[in-house]
């Protein structure tokens, strides 16, 4: 069950990702709007709404794509038929059609059965379906329908069905939660408490929106947020179910981010602090707070009750309070600055102190509850490690294998190749892995092959920690798995037991050669251990060295081939005369820039000796970009080499200066 709202989470993370581009735009928009209600503004707010209104939608799609095997777009076609079956079968004019009665006469539920809610059970209904039935084969008179094709029809009968349950489940259930609304509108602030509480606790399902329709609008005869902008109602009341978002959305929930971050371990804190400061900022600025909440309310699912709490708790503090403000979108920074000019609002600027208060308690608590009760929060996922003394899995290699090849080829014969593996996947950092038994692998070999972690989750689920460049590895990994690549079509020799050695992996390298290597550019020397990548820092890929180069002129660092020029353009492998491996990677997580700042002066097959021009490098549009600039570089087989000596020269290099030199084995 864990490893289910794990995969749930990680899927929802594909139309949350969304979210903060379109929150911008009608930010943005409202604000243009109070300048200037024209055509900008108006353009910008229908941008950003045509995604805002379809969220269910996206949501169904993005479920059953994420939660499908092999995530197939037959399965986000399924989820898209999921969704449209119950939202048009439901809505109220179908509604009134199946009841012959008037429009007028329908529960008014019905206008709200297109949600987020029924977006997740779309998706999820739909990915089972795929998983289960995407290999069907039919008699041959419905031939064409089977397989991939069935899932869309499966899912829509199956749909139709859970329509008709819901026909009768949905009236009661949305209804109760109206009346639970009116009930708490009694209670002053202590009500408003409340409604924030369970406002939060019930965005997982989409509910929400089903009390923000009897407090913000007017089902109940509240309508706190059609008051407010139109400044109608005591001043001091009017507001007190909207005022006590700011605090929490602005303040605290960012500093619950940074909580996460800091408590994120250290080789995943640069994922996990691009995934946390992009919500920050999404919370702040405009209200959207599903990037930071759908990235641990399932995975560390206490905290997000604890993070209902501290909402309810500022929710009610404004409103005894009485400080108001309003918005007409969320309650990010956009919408605070613009409530400051609506006469009603009541001493709108102490919600920034009480949002500082907020922000101490947020990070306080998030800290306090991730540790005490080791809360799995992005990056703070346990890692298990295999024996790595022991011998390395023999692989056979070809000419067009660079290193992620070399390194899937490697972890696909630990698994126990397709007899074990039964679905590939990844996030940013991790191989997500699906196989029969998690017992059959070969960890210490997985290991070898270069992996930082694995963590098995269970008997079925494990995750295989790669690092940035995990995409590439998983790429090759799924086409070994796609083609059912024998294990002996990969293995050198019979690949030996856990208890018996194997033959060495480098079998084409010649023991007792020195190579020499020399600096890739003119600059300041590194240790290895001093950039700022725990992926090479930590010589997780192996030892070698940097260079902070003064211009972009990039040379070879040792004689040898060419093996591998990356389709990023942002390294290159070579190989010596003795078999050493060696990657020269220019800059650090600039593989994201697609080979904009790199122009590549040699193929791959190509020989060259020592300070022959690679590469010429745009330096400053690395650095315009936000990436460091260094040169790596890395001997991959390290296995190979039995001495390794390094030569400094007062830190400063040049492209003819010889740095170390290693022996092989």
């Amino acid at each position: 069950m864990k490893t289910y709202f794990q995969r749930l989470g990680r899927s929802l993370q594909l139309p949350v990702a969304v979210l903060p581009a379109a929150a911008l735009l009608v930010g943005v928009g409202f604000w243009w709007a109070s300048a200037d209600n024209g055509f900008i503004a108006n353009f910008l707010q229908a941008g950003g709404n045509a995604i805002l209104n379809q969220l269910p939608l996206l949501f169904a799609v993005g479920t059953a794509l994420g939660m499908a095997k092999d995530k197939d777009g037959a399965a986000a076609l399924a989820g898209l038929v999921a969704f449209e079956v119950p939202t048009n079968v439901l809505k109220t004019s179908s509604v009134a059609t199946l009841l012959g009665t008037k429009v007028s006469a329908v529960d008014p539920s019905f206008a709200a059965i297109s949600n987020v809610f029924i977006g997740i059970l779309s998706g999820l209904i739909a990915a089972a379906l795929y998983n289960r039935f995407h290999e069907t084969k039919l008699p041959m008179a419905l031939s064409f329908f089977s397989g991939k094709r069935l899932v869309p029809i499966l899912a829509a009968l199956v749909m139709l069905i859970i329509s008709a349950v819901l026909l009768v489940v949905w009236p009661p259930l949305y209804n109760a939660l109206v009346l639970f609304g009116k009930f708490v509108v009694g209670l002053g602030p202590l009500g408003a408490g409340i409604y924030g509480f369970f406002n939060r606790l019930l965005i997982p399902t989409g509910l929400h929106q089903a009390l923000n329709s009897v407090f913000l609008f007017n089902v109940a005869g509240i309508n706190d947020i059609g008051k407010f902008l139109a400044h109608e109602g005591p001043k001091g009341i009017t507001g007190m179910y909207q005022a006590g978002f700011f605090p929490v959305m602005m303040f605290g929930l960012p500093a619950g981010a940074y909580a996460i971050y800091r408590n994120a371990r250290p080789e995943r804190k640069q994922e996990v602090g691009s995934l946390m400061l992009a919500g920050a900022f999404a919370s702040f600025f405009t209200g959207v707070t599903e990037p930071l909440e759908f990235s641990f309310m399932f995975v560390a699912w206490p905290l997000y009750v604890i993070h209902a709490f501290f909402m309810g708790l500022s929710m009610a503090f404004a409103a005894f309070m009485h400080w108001t403000a309003g918005f007409s979108f969320s309650a990010g920074l956009i919408d605070y600055v613009l409530s400051l000019k609506n006469p009603i609002a009541n001493e709108p600027l102490m919600l920034i102190l009480q949002g500082l208060v907020m922000a101490v308690i947020y990070y306080f608590g998030f800290n306090f509850a991730i540790q005490k009760f080791n809360l799995m929060t992005p990056g703070r996922e346990p890692v298990t490690t295999g024996d790595t003394k022991s011998a390395p899995v023999a692989i056979k290699t070809d000419q067009k294998d660079d290193k992620y090849t070399l390194q899937a080829k490697k972890i696909y014969v630990a698994l126990g190749g397709s007899d074990n593996l039964t679905a590939v996947d990844n996030c940013t950092t991790r191989l997500r892995l699906q196989l029969k038994d998690t017992d059959k692998i070969d960890e210490a070999a997985i290991k070898r092959s270069g992996a930082v972690g694995i963590n098995k989750l269970d008997k079925t689920n494990l995750h295989i920690v790669i690092g940035t460049e995990v995409q590439f590895v998983a790429d090759a990994l799924s086409q070994l798995f796609n083609e059912k690549t024998p294990l002996s079509a990969l293995q050198a020799t019979t690949t030996a037991s856990k208890s018996t050695p194997s033959h060495p992996a480098d079998t084409n390298v010649q023991s007792g050669v020195v190579n020499d290597f020399y600096s890739v550019a003119t600059g300041r020397y590194l240790n290895i251990e001093d950039v700022a990548d725990p992926t090479f820092s930590k010589k997780m890929l192996g030892d070698g060295f940097a260079i902070d180069p003064d211009d972009g002129t990039i040379t070879a660092p040792v004689d040898g081939k060419v093996t591998t020029v990356f389709p990023t353009k942002h390294a290159i492998g070579f190989t010596t005369d003795s078999g050493l491996e060696i990657l020269l990677h220019m800059g650090i997580d600039t593989v994201e820039l697609k080979g904009k700042p790199f122009d590549v002066k040699v193929t791959e097959g190509q020989s060259v000796k020592h300070g022959d021009l690679v590469a010429q490098v745009n330096l400053q549009a690395i650095k315009d970009a936000d990436k460091q600039t260094s040169m790596l570089v890395v001997i991959t087989n390290m296995d190979a080499v039995s001495l390794l000596k390094f030569k400094i020269l007062n830190n400063q290099v040049s492209s003819d200066t010889k740095i170390l030199e290693s022996t092989t084995k």
